[in-house]
Order: C-alpha cells, then sequence, then structure tokens
C-alpha cells in the first residue's frame, strides 16, 4: 500500500512501510549510498546529503537503530517528550504517563526539547529510530519534518497538553483559548476594565500565547482596551514574575488587573506586592494559570485556572496502550477541560 502526500507543486507517493530502499529509489542511488549519507555524512559530498535528505524528507523515513533479533522484538519503551523537566507541569504529567504505563509492563524514556521545535524534531528522529512501541509528545504544534516522520512511523501517538483539531493521531488536553477566555470573563464580572498579561518567551511557548489570545478575545467581546502582552525571555520563576509586575505597572499605572501566564509569576508578583505596600486586589488584581497548591498558601490566595495536568498523563497513557495492544482506545480527542480556581487576589 502507499499513500499519497502534498507538497507544492507536486504529489508524492509514499509507501506504508518506508525503507531504505525506498528512500534509494527516491533519491536515484543505490541502497548502500544512502546507508552511506545516513551513517557516515562527512564521508559523501554536500550535493548528495541534500539529494538523499530531500527523499529521507519526503518519505518521512526513519533509520531503525535495532538490529538483528532486537528488531522484530516486541519493544517495551514508549518516549515521553516535553518541553521541560524543570517545569512541575510537566512533571505532574510524566507522574501520571509512568504510574500507568509501569502497570502495564512498559518503560518511559524522557526527552526534553527546552521548548525548541528543531531539538523535538532532532529528538523525535533519534528517539523513534529505536523503535518504540508507541510515543506521547507535547503539543499540536511541531516542524514540517516532526510531523512527516510521526505520521509515516505508523504507530501511536498520542499529543498532550493543548486539545486541538489537528491531531496526527490521538489527542489529550485543553484548550488555552478557553481558559484565557474564562480568565477574562472571571475579571471583567469582578468590575476590572483594564487588564493586562504578563508571559514569558511567547514565541516558544505558543500555549500561554494561545492563554493571552483567549484573554484579548474575552476583552473585545465587552469592548474594553486590549493591550500588547508583557514579556520576558527568561525562565519563569517567582523572583521574574515580582519584577515584571513592577515593569509593568511602572509602564502602565492604569492596570488594575493582571493575568499571569502562570502561577509562577503570579506567586511571585503577590509577594512583590506585599513587599511594595501594594495592595492586592485593592490597588492590581493578579491571577494565574496552572493551579499549583502554592497559590493557596500565599496571602491573599491566587486567583487561578487549575489544568488537571497528571489526569492528562494518566488519560494519554491508557488510549497509547489500548491501541498498542489492538484494543479499543475510545475517542480519539479528548478535551479535560479546566477549572477556575477563585481566591482573594482578584
Amino acid at each position: 500500500m502507499s499513500e499519497t502526500i502534498n507538497r507544492p507543486g507536486r504529489r508524492i507517493a509514499r509507501p506504508a512501510t518506508v525503507t531504505l530502499k525506498h528512500v534509494a529509489e527516491r533519491a536515484g542511488v543505490s541502497p548502500i549510498t544512502v546507508s552511506r549519507v545516513i551513517n557516515t555524512p562527512d564521508a559523501v559530498s554536500e550535493a548528495l546529503r541534500e539529494k538523499v535528505g530531500r527523499a529521507v524528507e519526503e518519505l518521512g523515513y526513519l533509520p531503525n537503530r535495532v538490529a538483528g533479533a532486537l528488531a522484530s522484538a516486541e519493544s517495551r519503551v514508549v518516549p515521553v517528550i516535553v518541553p521541560s523537566l524543570s517545569n512541575a507541569v510537566f512533571i505532574e504529567v510524566i507522574q501520571g504517563v509512568q504510574e500507568v504505563l509501569e502497570v502495564a509492563g512498559y518503560q518511559l524514556l524522557l526527552g526534553n526539547t527546552q521548548y525548541d521545535l528543531q531539538r523535538e524534531q532532532d529528538l523525535a528522529a533519534t528517539l523513534l529510530g529505536w523503535s518504540p512501541a508507541g510515543v506521547i509528545i507535547a503539543g499540536l504544534r511541531h516542524t514540517d519534518r516532526t510531523r512527516a516522520m510521526l505520521q509515516a512511523w505508523r504507530r501511536p501517538v498520542v499529543e498532550i497538553m493543548e486539545h486541538g483539531t489537528r491531531a496526527i493521531d490521538m489527542n489529550v488536553g485543553l484548550s488555552h483559548y478557553k481558559a484565557g477566555d474564562a480568565m477574562g470573563e472571571h475579571l471583567v464580572s469582578r468590575g476590572y476594565r483594564e487588564i493586562g498579561f504578563i508571559g514569558g518567551r511567547l514565541k516558544a511557548d505558543y500555549r500561554a500565547l494561545h492563554r493571552y489570545k483567549g484573554l484579548e478575545r474575552s476583552l473585545a467581546r465587552h469592548g474594553l482596551r486590549r493591550r500588547p502582552p508583557f514579556t520576558h525571555e527568561s525562565k519563569s520563576s517567582p523572583q521574574l514574575g515580582g519584577d515584571a509586575f513592577m515593569r509593568a505597572l511602572d509602564a502602565s499605572p492604569d492596570l488594575d488587573a493582571i493575568f499571569f501566564a502562570n502561577d509562577d509569576l503570579a506567586v511571585g508578583a503577590i509577594l512583590r506586592a506585599q513587599r511594595e505596600g501594594i495592595a492586592v486586589p485593592k490597588r492590581v488584581a493578579i491571577a494565574g494559570f496552572n493551579g499549583f497548591g502554592i497559590g493557596e498558601l500565599v496571602q491573599p490566595s491566587l486567583t487561578t485556572i487549575v489544568s488537571p495536568r497528571q489526569q492528562i498523563g494518566q488519560i494519554a497513557a491508557n488510549k497509547l496502550i489500548a491501541r498498542m495492544q489492538g484494543r479499543e482506545s475510545g475517542a480519539a480527542s479528548v478535551d479535560v477541560g479546566f477549572t477556575l480556581r477563585v481566591g482573594e487576589s482578584t
């Protein structure tokens, strides 16, 4: 069997299972030449590398790095590719995945992209080459090459953390647009009219950008001013949240509410406000996203959106296992939703 994929100006037939021979035929070279390009690229010309590279990309070829008998054995490894291993959000997701996989006899293999889609592509190429049973990967946004690899791979894939319509295979997450919209509606209902957003690395952390866009949608609905987000390029932390909070107030003294991209930043803002003698929420309201426990411990307690992180991991792992074992996995796309937890900060 084969399928047809679209490329600008032409249609390309791609075999159901892409082999080194298919790549050789596409590139117009011998299989041994393709093997040499893949395994010892420095030993061939740049023109040859580009020629074979184009064929590899068009076909979504993945070299199988498990040799001999191991190649035919059933893999018990599942890669989980996430943007960060220092962010508690993803640690909780991983915990949910791990507790389900281990019971079923599968081992988890972690990959950290550091919010870099090119790094994600490289990780995917490496990890899929070891012939895992399935894969769990954060987000719905990938490079074209990563998407092509995962589609051509033809094993179970679950994209997590966000809910959308462009899933490669299966999808478990929540709508960050709706989360931002819901927070906007909450703040407006409390009487706030000059509402800002603080978040970092929004080009890379596009789910946070979606929350900002959701907030914008709410403000537009009420005819309120929409302003650009206050951004930073550093890793999120309470210290950074406090500093960003003060810079935002200096730049826009009329702000009466700020929605932070995550709870780390929001908690830092509350602590900095206490130190500076800024009344929360009387002078300015503060809201966050994630639903970390620390938000309930600070004074005033933090209003935030709670995402069911561990549940996302559990559902994703259960769906993956069902597919790997040839069982019905249920709906291809699952929206786990979210909860708005109202604290004293708004």
